[in-house]
């Protein structure tokens, strides 16, 4: 395995910077401190949101090509520093290695994406000759970078979530300063050591900064900043929105996802695409597997095929290539997940398999006839908990998709393209994914939710034009 550092510094302004090493990170599986950053005080952050207001003009300069080439030499560093940070992911994460790699392998995918994407930032040529009065005229828009940024990342995916914000960044041309969840701050840590490599950058291009939760709200509230990012629980988002003032907003946060398993579907294919949608790392995913709801006809054969597939799955150690269910990422959220299990337990529904605690090691856990009001059904459980319903009509079954306050993606195994497209029109969700779990996520793709999922999608070329705005002209031919 590699080795981490014992220390880490923040990054301000582009360069490394070691004021303080007051944030202990731990080892997610043994509990034990393993390394430790520098931890951004309010003067940090405030020169940090200085730095990005002055760098504002210089990155609105910067070519499409300069962009692109920040962006790939990213993508060669990620790819020569692999195993580093897949083994950081374990550390701080308590990742699975297996998930891990995955991760980084879409760390690389979303930088390149963003560099595809830095030299697409297309206009439009439009007639205005729509009346007499406008004879003569004709326009054109472009998309010009909305400004500083604040960025705030979540600690399920260290990586990933933070790449799809700070790759749209450069190749929009926006300076941004980033709050990485101080659980799991390396991933972005590495990447601002990485960025600091790029002497194309201009100072105050990038800050990457650890801070406590009360350091949120710099982050938020200073008018200077022109867009707010957040990626994390509803709760959270929802309040630092009212907070933010004038500035654009964009939110990805939570849910409790739904997929739909129809008799018609290929059960071996469904029972591999869900055992891995509800526990992969853990079930610490927006999008992860919560609610299986499955057609009558085939329930009791399907619910027999998930408790013998989750009773296999092997617990342990995220180091170990055979582990799938690794630590949650505290034992207070593994704790909490507990009492909601327990809770509906003894409210009725009925324990198929799982339901223990050790730590923060949760086990899988499937339940069925939870009752509607139990916080395993309505909230977000983030957490290794999959509850089973069924149904007997297709309708139903998409009404009880959207009897929730959340809406990010739904899964819907069925080989009916009537019920595909039925799907699409009613079900209130960000997205509909067919023959495959809601987790399932392409780094392109627009990628965001309605309701209290959140505001906005992400995917490199939604999030620039969120990170933009439309500047016309108007040009009267005399």
């Amino acid at each position: 395995m590699p080795e981490l550092r014992d220390i880490y510094p923040l990054y301000l302004n582009n360069k490394a910077a070691q004021p303080n090493t007051d944030l202990e990170v731990t080892d997610k599986f043994t509990g034990e401190v393993a390394f430790r950053t520098a931890l951004a005080t309010p003067d940090v952050i405030e020169e940090a949101i200085a730095g990005a207001v002055r760098a504002t003009e210089p990155m609105a300069r910067l070519a499409s090509y300069e962009k692109q080439d920040v962006l790939m030499h990213c993508v060669a560093r990620f790819r020569e520093r692999f195993d580093e940070l897949a083994y950081a992911l374990c550390v701080e994460a308590g990742k699975p290695i297996k998930d891990a790699e995955g991760e980084v392998s879409r760390l690389i995918d979303t930088f390149r994406i963003g560099a595809e994407e830095a030299v697409r930032n297309y206009g439009e040529v439009q007639p205005l000759d729509i009346s007499p009065r406008a004879k003569g005229y004709m326009g054109m828009w472009k998309r010009v970078p909305i400004g500083p940024c604040s960025f705030i990342s979540p600690f399920n995916f260290p990586l990933n979530l933070a790449a799809h914000k700070i790759a749209p960044a450069i190749a929009m041309g926006c300076p941004f300063v980033m709050k990485p969840a101080s659980l799991t701050p390396l991933g972005a840590i590495i990447m601002g050591e990485v960025l600091a490599e790029c002497d194309v950058l201009p100072e105050g291009a990038f800050s990457i900064l650890p801070a406590s939760r009360d350091g949120a709200d710099l982050f938020t509230t200073d008018d200077r900043l022109k867009l707010l990012s957040f990626t994390g629980s509803p709760g959270v988002g929802w309040a630092l929105k009212a907070k933010a003032g004038k500035k654009k907003v964009v939110l990805e946060l939570g849910g409790n996802a739904a997929v739909i398993v129809d008799k018609d579907a290929d059960l071996d294919h469904a029972l591999e695409r869900i055992i891995f949608g509800a526990f992969y790392q853990s079930g610490q995913s927006c999008i992860g597997v919560q609610r299986i709801i499955i057609h009558e006809d085939i329930y009791d054969t399907f619910k027999d095929m998930l408790v013998a597939k989750t009773a296999t799955l092997v617990a342990g150690d995220p180091k170990d290539r055979d582990t799938f269910i690794g630590p949650m990422i505290s034992v207070k959220e593994a704790t909490r997940l507990k009492g909601w299990i327990d809770d509906a337990v003894s409210q009725g529904a009925h324990l198929l398999c799982g339901g223990e605690c050790d730590g923060a090691m949760l086990q899988a856990t499937l339940l069925e006839g939870v009752p509607r009001n139990c916080d395993a059904n309505t909230e977000e459980a983030f957490g290794p908990l999959a509850n089973l319903s069924r149904f007997s009509d297709f309708g139903e079954a998409l009404e009880q998709v959207n009897d929730s306050k959340f809406g990010l993606q739904a899964g819907i195994f069925t080989r009916d393209i009537h019920q595909v497209l039925d799907a699409w029109d009613v079900l209130d969700v960000g997205g509909v994914v067919v023959n495959d779990v809601s987790s399932y996520r392409v780094d392109n793709m627009p990628y965001g939710g309605v309701k209290d999922s959140g505001l906005g999608r992400e995917g490199i070329r939604f999030a620039m034009e969120d990170m933009s705005e439309i500047r016309n002209l108007v040009i009267r031919r005399v």
